[in-house]
């Protein structure tokens, strides 16, 4: 509610932390599409601008690396015909309304499958891949996690502020908000910090 622009929201969806300097010591963001640098896309519209912001940053930065490892990890090449170039560029052509209508997103592409496929099978509900990490950190994983974002810890390697992760923690714990997503990026670093020195 307090964003500034489009890109503003898009990036408070996005990030795992909202104003990361302060949680990493000494940090500051490298401008980004994501950081204000999307002037190029001010033509667009504020859906089309995020659906681009998407093209441009969540697809290649998250999802399509996703399935790529996951797929390399068992020998297996994949193929995303939907975002064959032409058809990206053909879907960037069609109007907003053919894209998004009644609150119908991919419109034309249901209307397509409406002639070929059952519609049942069009209809369902999106099936993710997450993990139960927040019940996990809760759980089996709480002691270990502990450890890893114990105060004095932070404090003596000195990269994080310990103050807002303690506090995302306590509120995990307590079971008032979800914050798997900021502590896992900090538990995985601990991780990494851990096995880099062990080297």
């Amino acid at each position: 509610m307090t964003s500034k622009s489009v890109t503003d929201l898009y990036l408070g969806l996005v990030s795992a932390w909202l104003d990361p300097s302060k949680v990493v010591l000494g940090a500051s963001e490298l401008p980004t599409l994501l950081g204000g640098q999307a002037s190029a896309l001010g033509h667009l519209s504020i859906i089309e601008h995020m659906m681009m912001l998407d093209l441009l940053t969540y697809l290649p930065d998250d999802i399509l690396c996703k399935v790529d490892r996951a797929a390399m990890g068992v020998s297996l090449e994949t193929r995303v015909p939907l975002l064959d170039h032409r058809v990206v560029e053909f879907a960037w052509r069609l109007p907003l309304t053919y894209k998004l209508r009644e609150g119908q997103t991919k419109w034309a592409l249901r209307q397509v499958l409406y002639r070929h496929v059952p519609r049942e099978l069009v209809e369902r509900p999106k099936v993710g891949f997450a993990v139960p990490i927040d019940q996990w950190l809760r759980g089996a994983l709480r002691q270990w996690a502990d450890n890893q974002l114990d105060e004095s810890r932070l404090r003596r390697e000195g990269f994080f502020n310990p103050a807002p992760i303690q506090k995302k923690w306590a509120e995990h714990l307590s079971g008032k908000r979800n914050w798997q997503t900021p502590l896992w990026n900090v538990l995985m670093f601990q991780m990494w910090l851990e096995e880099e020195r062990a080297h």
